[in-house]
């Protein structure tokens, strides 16, 4: 005979298809989660930007190691949000949350984001090396379109490549730091998620690049706030999408 209470059943990652008006409503969120403590979330985004510059420096290992650690990051992030949409205070010390909790799968997630990574640069040089090779070859002038035309080939297949990827680690951090789930079934999770959402993340990314426009005007001081309302936007857009988050 069953025990009860039945046990829950584990987090699946299901989602649900968000409309195109959401994008607006999660950007009104992040910006209310940021209201909550504005400074501490100007500390968290100081933070962030440095530890991510500091990594990207490093010679030889450095850009590795940054997206080796991002996952991590974005997973304090998520911790911070959680905390401002509940109300409370965001501190600075959530965006180290990812060293705490879930630490193994969060690397082992950066492991396979920067693994991704490797393998679209390579993809990229192979397909797009050759037309670059040939432009130093043919030299001036009749190389610098040669040229030109082998780096916007490369650019497209980048971009081509990254938005699947960029699809999967999108909600992964949040699904494996606040859910347990898998690195693998966290990215399968969150790349069903966005497919399913493809027309309001496109309406999401399109005011993000609005946003990226003005942010950089100020010598790029408003980074310091759009990254926190990003970072806010996204957690709703978390909750708004997962049934059961």
């Amino acid at each position: 005979m069953e025990n009860f209470p039945l046990p829950a059943l584990p987090f699946a990652g299901s989602s649900r298809r968000a409309p195109p008006s959401a994008a607006f409503d999660w950007f009104r969120q992040g910006w209310a989660m940021f209201m909550v403590n504005a400074g501490v979330w100007v500390a968290i985004a100081v933070l962030f930007i440095v530890a991510m510059l500091g990594l990207s420096i490093v010679p030889l290992i450095g850009q590795l190691a940054a997206n080796l650690l991002l996952p991590v990051f974005c997973a304090g992030l998520m911790f911070a949000g959680r905390r401002a949409a509940a109300g409370e205070s965001p501190a600075v010390a959530d965006l180290l949350a990812g060293f705490r909790f879930n630490t193994g799968p969060l690397v082992l997630l950066g492991v396979l984001y920067m693994l991704g990574m490797l393998a679209i640069s390579a993809v990229v040089f192979l397909l797009a090396g050759g037309s670059l090779a040939g432009a130093v070859a043919l030299g001036r002038p009749a190389g610098f379109g040669f040229a030109f035309g082998g780096m916007m080939l490369a650019m497209l297949i980048w971009l081509a490549l990254s938005v699947p990827l960029l699809m999967a680690i999108c909600f992964a951090p949040a699904l494996v730091a606040f859910h347990d789930m898998a690195p693998l079934a966290a990215l399968k999770a969150s790349f069903a998620a966005c497919l399913k959402n493809a027309v309001v993340f496109l309406v999401y990314g399109l005011i993000t690049l609005v946003l990226c426009f003005f942010a950089a005007l100020p010598a790029g001081i408003g980074f310091l706030v759009l990254l926190p309302v990003l970072a806010g936007s996204l957690y709703a857009a978390y909750r708004d999408i997962f049934v059961g988050a």
